[in-house]
């Protein structure tokens, strides 16, 4: 049944003049699923990871200790301004030969490809969230963080239980655009052989000349992601929504 729909869509998509033959090779196939999970994975790694560091540097930026905001600022100041292909081929070929070299050799070195991809695109993105949970947290008007200094609490009480429940109210939709570059930014892992889908895809082309029908796949298959990611992060900011604030 399965090989029979296959077959007609392959028939189907040759009269629209797209070549999707490569569906007959199992092989072929395999890398591409392969490529399509290790997307996803990357996807569930990243987006986390780039929002628990984002609250860090946002909790440093607004410390109000230079020797806490300073090293954040000029990290923010070098990630946002700078390409991520290029910080992440600075991370592997450079930072990851120096370790390499401090360890012994390559052998050794236990850090991937895989490893330096959700580094590198995490942070860089953390860098962002930080930048739109500072705003948010300075946004917080003053009469409510006197109320709060008023009943007793700490700076980091302040924090946690005032600002950034605010702040993040108000940054929610930076950090969901955030977000869904974040989806896009995994594919730089092509760049140094991470299998996801664009560099499995690109495997195939190379052999089946059939660039324009993977690349279709590919932009739906980005294109559903980032609108589920999308719609996740509009029903949150509706849920938290306060009446008053933010309006």
């Amino acid at each position: 049944m399965q090989d029979s729909f296959t077959a007609r869509f392959i028939e189907l998509a040759a009269h629209l003049g797209l070549n999707y033959d490569f569906l007959n090779s199992g092989y072929e196939v395999q890398i591409w699923l392969d490529g399509m999970k290790m997307t996803l994975i990357l996807v569930a790694v990243t987006l986390p990871l780039s929002l628990v560091f984002g609250f860090i540097f946002a909790a440093m930026l607004t410390s109000g200790k230079t020797w806490l905001a300073g090293p954040v600022r000029a990290y923010v100041e070098l990630t946002r301004n700078t390409p991520t292909l290029v910080q992440l081929m600075c991370g592997f070929l450079v930072l990851n030969m120096l370790i390499s070299n401090a360890l012994g050799g390559a052998q050794n070195n236990p850090l991937t490809p895989f490893f330096w991809v959700v580094a590198i695109t995490g942070l860089h993105v953390a860098a962002f969230h930080a930048e739109a949970l500072r705003g948010g947290i300075e946004a917080v008007p003053a009469t409510t963080i006197e109320a709060a200094r008023a009943i007793g609490f700490s700076s980091l009480e302040i924090l946690r239980y005032v600002e950034f429940p605010l702040a993040i109210r108000t940054a929610l939709p930076s950090i969901i655009n955030n977000l869904v570059n974040l989806v896009k930014l995994t594919t730089v892992g092509s760049a140094i052989a991470v299998g996801e889908i664009t560099y499995a895809s690109i495997l195939i082309w190379t052999q089946r000349d059939n660039v324009v029908e993977l690349m279709l796949v590919i932009l739906m298959f980005f294109s559903v992601i980032n609108f589920i990611v999308a719609r996740a992060g509009l029903w949150l900011e509706r849920r938290l929504a306060v009446p008053g604030f933010g309006q």
